[in-house]
């Protein structure tokens, strides 16, 4: 049977001989190849526009969230605080510390350096806290790790930023933040605590480059809540020493250029006495309380320090 599509399809060709239609002479194939030419130049030339705007679009959504990539290399899967490589690591390297917030604004109580008491080194600065106070970033950057540790931090958080600074946040309560977030300066990160190797409510605040624990003093001042300069140079040699940029304070102020707690490069076991030194502020110095280093020399509570005289720190 023919079908009706069939019989349709016949009719209309006979039609359309009859009317001359197929008699009409087509236009040239080479005018015709080029205006189909210049039609598909036309088509793709749009089709990489939009996707220039979609790619532009999107590179600009990601860097609003969040910083370079390629700084989450690196041990960046590594359960340690300190995932790097002593080979990779320069000599010096300028980092940019604008864009800063503190991540406390309590009163330093513990500085960073040498501690004979224990004998190590406190690798971070120790901020005064009340429980389940607001912990915050220091920079703009994102999570490497959140844990715990019995034995010494507690529970802490480490951030690595696109300056190429990680901050260690030390003792908190708990975190507030995962691995792998996104966070801005200033953002609550965590809420402050006494957990791990701690003897009361504290911040344990470290800055480290390339897992080097930097003095934070070097790029914080902690009593004028603000850094010290835009930029901060680290150096092998150096990065232990704070900087202090206050108005001299005379006998007080040579005596803490000179003390070795700040510098946190001598493990020694005696201090001459300097003048405008105190027991106390050598007991700082060093870690320990003025009592621990009266019974270290035994001394009686009214006895009094001279300059030139030698305690023992150990």
């Amino acid at each position: 049977m023919i079908s009706i599509k069939r019989i349709l399809g016949v009719a209309l060709m006979t039609a359309c001989l009859s009317c001359g239609a197929f008699a009409q002479k087509p236009n040239s194939a080479s005018t015709h190849s080029d205006a189909h030419r210049q039609l598909l130049a036309n088509q793709s030339r749009t089709k990489d526009r939009i996707r220039l705007v979609e790619k532009n679009t999107f590179i600009d959504l990601i860097e609003d969230l969040e910083p370079e990539l390629d700084i989450y290399t690196e041990g960046w899967n590594s359960k340690r605080v300190n995932p790097f490589k002593e080979s990779d690591v320069p000599n010096s390297y300028v980092i940019d510390v604008t864009g800063y917030h503190m991540p406390h604004p309590g009163r330093v109580t513990s500085n960073y350096g040498y501690r004979a008491k224990f004998g190590r080194m406190h690798k971070g600065m120790d901020i005064g806290i009340k429980m389940n106070d607001t912990i915050r970033a220091a920079f703009d950057g994102k999570v490497r790790l959140t844990n715990y540790e019995a034995k010494g931090y507690g529970n802490y958080v480490i951030i690595r930023h696109p300056n190429g600074l990680e901050t260690v946040y030390g003792h908190l309560t708990r975190p507030l933040v995962k691995a792998d977030q996104v966070v801005k300066a200033g953002q609550p990160i965590a809420l402050g605590g006494n957990t791990g190797r701690s003897t009361g409510p504290h911040l344990h605040f470290e800055t480290r480059f390339m897992g080097y624990a930097i003095n934070p003093a070097a790029i914080f001042d902690f009593a004028n809540q603000t850094t010290h300069t835009d930029t901060y140079t680290f150096d092998k040699k150096t990065y232990t020493q704070a900087r202090n940029y206050a108005p001299s304070k005379g006998a007080s102020a040579k005596a803490d250029s000179e003390n070795p707690y700040k510098s946190a490069s001598s493990e020694r076991s005696t201090y001459t006495v300097k003048k405008g030194d105190t027991l106390s502020s050598i007991a700082r110095s060093y870690g320990l309380s003025a009592t621990t280093l009266r019974k270290i020399n035994g001394m009686a509570a009214a006895d009094v320090i001279k300059v030139g005289q030698v305690l023992k720190l150990k």
